[in-house]
């Protein structure tokens, strides 16, 4: 483990501290080159020879065509990447999502579809006229899946939080164009790119519909089973639907929480105004101006019943927080525990902008100073609230636990949170992109979880915290930047960290100074690392497709 350069004096004022002289970042956020073909990687140390599997990451590649440009990092184009590990070797291939954005902005030499934070200018060769027109017509929602990785039904999707999926074979990166694939078989507009599963591969996600009953957050859910070869998410339902709090207003969401019999949908003040978006284009104004931050509206948790589709009476406030990932749901003694990666501030998704990320100097400092830090929390939900529940008192019984949940009337319980860290994690800038070993406790009691660490816009250490003592251990090297790290298990793992962290590390003072990371998960020590002669920009998330064991 390594320690950066900051003083102690410096790091522990808490999430309030400033920082100077942070390292400009800005080749990890342009465009680069794809390597459709594999490549080999120089392996130093030792990569396990039992990990066999692809390593899929997502993120965007390309950020300008011709001389237009996109203004925000969740604009950019697609790029998939592809690390094959076998036999204690890696080989690395990465291309462009063929979307059709992708397709149209490449034969036009400019950005003809708009983004998140992109407004698409009329085709300059268009009269008066039909420019003018343009301004009246809807924004054509994007295919540019450029988040994640989901899975549904044993297939691979590249996906965003539009109605647009593209299948993608892991083995290849090859991808199949599939439009729409929500929306023709269920009424929805979008879903998150962060499904979950259950055991049995049932999917379950969450997706917003504009429709003749008005706005509603819906909780889908796709069986496990294939009908046939050519199914995609034949059989996939609405479980149920939870009306907003203001329709006109909805809230932003890229996730949601699942509990063994519970989906957790977190109604949160980051919210979108409908009519700003839908006028965007007439405005000449990108999608994100209609996207803003409330802090005098509460957090609401909203249950709902996997079994039965039942929407909980009873909801769950707490106070303005703005929540991106969660990190694992479980059901104890009649507690719901909701353990998810929050900040006190919702307006980071709107400081994100490319010139941001690009900047140096006092400039960036300035940026990174005025973002809130995001920190683990743990919320106690009481599951059996009835009209005998008494008021006002603290429903939360659970021993050692700081958080509190109670009942102020009929359907409202107020709840309080207790930190899943000690003071140390102030010191790495708070804790983003959880992960846990998702196949064994997702849904369950757990002891650990991991994440990237944020002294910098983007994640710059990792860390794996223990829930027993809320103690950390760091892998850290000054002016390394890691990505989400991805737990896979070992074969015939006991303990729930036996196993090893994977994470792409980039150096943006380095040309081509890209690695595949690969640390213990029980020690936080690295094993090795595969040298990949490529630039990479920094990107969102991946999941591990383990090979068939032969």
């Amino acid at each position: 483990m390594f320690f950066p350069d900051y003083t102690t004096a410096q790091l522990r004022t808490g999430q309030d501290h400033k920082l100077k002289g942070l390292e400009t970042i800005a080749p990890l956020v342009h465009s680069v080159d794809e390597t459709p073909e594999p490549i080999s990687t120089q392996v130093q140390g030792t990569i396990p020879s039992w990990i066999n599997g692809h390593l899929l990451r997502n993120g965007p590649g390309k950020f300008e065509f011709g001389n237009t440009h996109y203004n925000h990092w969740f604009d950019g184009m697609a790029m998939l990447h592809q690390f094959k590990l076998e036999k204690g070797q890696v080989t690395y291939m990465s291309q462009f999502l063929q979307s059709d954005a992708y397709k149209k902005n490449n034969e036009s030499n400019r950005i003809v579809m708009s983004e998140f934070g992109t407004l698409s200018l009329p085709d300059p060769c268009k009269n008066f006229f039909q420019r003018f027109l343009s301004r009246f017509e809807m924004i054509e929602p994007t295919d540019n899946a450029s988040v994640s990785f989901v899975k549904y039904k044993g297939d691979y999707y590249a996906s965003t939080e539009t109605n647009f999926m593209h299948r993608v074979n892991p083995e290849t990166t090859t991808h199949n164009h599939h439009p729409s694939l929500q929306h023709k078989f269920i009424a929805v507009n979008g879903a998150t790119a962060h499904p979950h599963y259950d055991p049995d591969g049932t999917t379950y996600n969450v997706g917003n519909s504009y429709g003749s009953k008005g706005t509603l957050y819906n909780i889908i859910r796709v069986p496990p089973e294939k009908t046939d070869a050519k199914d995609t998410l034949q059989g996939a339902t609405i479980l149920s639907s939870i009306v907003p709090a203001n329709k006109s207003h909805p809230s932003y969401y890229h996730s949601f929480a699942m509990s063994e019999n519970y989906v957790v949908f977190i109604e949160q003040p980051i919210k979108m105004d409908l009519l700003k978006i839908m006028t965007c284009k007439l405005r000449g104004k990108a999608l994100s101006e209609g996207i803003y931050w409330d802090p005098k509206q509460e957090t609401v948790f909203h249950l709902v019943d996997k079994h039965t589709g039942e929407v909980s009476s009873v909801k769950y406030h707490t106070k303005a927080i703005s929540v991106f990932h969660q990190i694992n749901a479980f059901e104890e003694d009649g507690f719901l525990m909701l353990d998810i990666c929050c900040s006190d501030d919702g307006q980071a998704i709107n400081n994100y902008l490319i010139q941001n990320l690009r900047k140096s100097g006092d400039a960036l400092d300035k940026v990174y100073n005025t973002l809130c830090r995001t920190f683990p929390r743990r919320f106690v939900l009481p599951l059996n609230v009835t009209s005998e529940t008494p008021t006002g008192q603290n429903l939360n019984t659970r021993p050692s636990s700081e958080a509190t949940c109670v009942k102020l009337c009929k359907d409202k319980v107020l709840c309080q949170h207790e930190d899943l860290h000690g003071d140390d994690l102030h010191e790495f800038g708070g804790l983003e992109f959880p992960q846990i070993n998702y196949g064994k406790y997702n849904t369950r009691p757990y002891r650990y979880f991991y994440g990237c660490g944020f002294r910098h816009l983007v994640g710059d250490s990792l860390l794996k915290m223990d829930l027993k003592d809320k103690t950390l251990k760091i892998w850290y090297q000054k002016g390394f930047y890691p990505s989400e790290p991805v737990f896979v298990p070992s074969p015939d793992a006991v303990e729930e960290d036996d196993g090893v962290i994977l994470s792409v590390v980039l150096i943006p003072s380095q040309d081509k100074g890209t690695f595949l990371l690969v640390l213990d998960a029980k020690t936080f020590t690295e094993l090795g690392r595969a040298n990949v002669p490529v630039n990479m920009p920094y990107g969102f998330h991946g999941t591990f497709n383990a090979s068939a064991q032969i």
